[in-house]
């Protein structure tokens, strides 16, 4: 009977208890990697992050941890994927644990279901009804975007078990000095990221990194919203002002000339790449934050506004640098995406059915690529590492651990 009565206890509580400190139970649990013991413990450890400039180059003192080894408590990569499909007017449907692409009658694919961690749907599809009532089943989110890839929306099952993680977000985003010490941070660690990203890839000349590096450096003292949209545009500038010296494209053509970053509609194809991708760096965040019980419509930098994941769009700033921008090099660089794989018009630049697929492949073997995480150091893929900042931003929000970790590269 008291073990009955803990439990009924323990389901009713609205804090989660506090973490194991380097127990022998953790690696056995299966919940090892939603409760994060280690994660918590050391953020907990960690000292107040100090940028600083040295040598024109950002010395960033995040990691000021405890001497105990924090142990990666789940699979460093996932065995599920997202199953995409652009086959326009397909049809998908189920047989038994398996997702059936259907045209024109005809099977044109297969996916076991325990392979799949989303259905993205690229256009003009159908899902039959007993397909919906599966995926929500299995916790699978439906992911939809339009022909001209946008992120226009998601279908998931009911999988919010924690309302009070809902509840600290939006107490949270009634506190501007919170939201304020949230924006700063994921504004330098995307500063950050540009300017490695650009270091690292790019032509850029020493007064380009210089100036950067002092803009990232102010940020931490910036005590008005407006003041850092001016700091996060002007680093912005400055990146792209050079993000044309790190494209090396095999098939030398003019329509890959960059100037500067558009938008709705894209003007040229680095743009169209660009805004491809963050649609569905936009659509992983999403599905990241939902999974932890977060509104992702309701952002703490980014205001709410129909039909924008406000919340989802604060997550992936610093990642777009390392994923995105990333991909977009990498599939122009290597041949993967040519000019011949856009449509041009006065409408703007579109990505064709060949182009999309290829970036796909560059954007997802981006997402599957193993990193030494900076906080914690293990190693775990980028797709891992979007969830685990999903789940320390719940913390954050609740309380949990003082300080929001940002990841950022060297």
């Amino acid at each position: 009977m008291q073990y009955i009565t803990k439990a009924t206890l323990a389901a009713l509580a609205t804090q989660l208890p506090e973490p194991l400190d380097d127990s022998p139970k953790c690696p056995g649990c299966s919940l090892s990697g939603i409760c994060l013991p280690d994660e918590t413990n050391a953020l907990r450890a960690i000292r107040a992050a100090v940028i600083d400039i040295k040598d024109d180059n950002i010395i960033v003192d995040d990691t000021v941890i405890n001497e105990t080894k924090i142990r990666r408590l789940y699979p460093a990569r996932d065995d599920a994927l997202p199953l995409y499909v652009q086959e326009q007017g397909a049809v998908i449907g189920k047989t038994g644990q398996s997702l059936v692409i259907r045209k024109e009658g005809k099977e044109i694919g297969r996916a076991g279901l325990k392979d799949v961690s989303q259905l993205v749907l690229c256009g003009n599809m159908m899902v039959t009804a007993q397909t919906l009532h599966l995926l929500c089943e299995a916790g699978i989110p439906v992911v939809h975007l339009s022909t001209g890839h946008w992120f226009s929306g998601i279908t998931v099952g009911i999988t919010l078990r924690n309302a009070y993680d809902r509840a600290a977000q939006y107490a949270v985003a009634l506190q501007p000095d919170r939201c304020l010490e949230l924006a700063c941070g994921l504004v330098a660690a995307k500063g950050a990221n540009q300017r490695t990203m650009l270091r690292r890839n790019g032509e850029a000349n020493d007064t380009t990194l210089v100036a950067m590096a002092r803009l990232v450096s102010r940020i931490s003292g910036t005590r008005d919203a407006q003041q850092l949209l001016g700091y996060e545009g002007a680093i912005a500038a400055h990146y792209f002002g050079g993000f044309a010296s790190m494209l090396r494209p095999r098939d030398i053509d003019t329509t890959w000339d960059f100037t500067a970053r558009n938008r709705r509609p894209p003007r040229d194809p680095v743009n169209a790449l660009l805004s491809f991708g963050y649609a569905l760096l936009a659509k992983e965040c999403t599905v990241a934050l939902l999974t932890e019980g977060l509104d992702p419509w309701w952002g703490l930098y980014h205001r709410p506004r129909h039909g924008r994941p406000a919340l989802a769009l604060d997550l992936m700033e610093p990642f777009r640098p390392v994923l995105v921008d990333s991909a977009v090099v990498t599939a122009i660089n290597t041949g993967m995406v040519r000019a011949k794989d856009f449509r041009l018009s006065t409408a703007g630049c579109m990505l064709g059915d060949t182009g999309r697929k290829a970036f796909i492949r560059a954007y997802e073997a981006r997402l599957d690529q193993l990193i030494t995480h900076p906080t914690f150091g293990y190693r775990c893929s980028w797709r891992s590492a979007i969830r685990v900042q999903a789940r320390l931003l719940a913390r954050w929000l609740r309380g949990d651990v003082a300080t929001y970790e940002h990841i950022v590269t060297r």
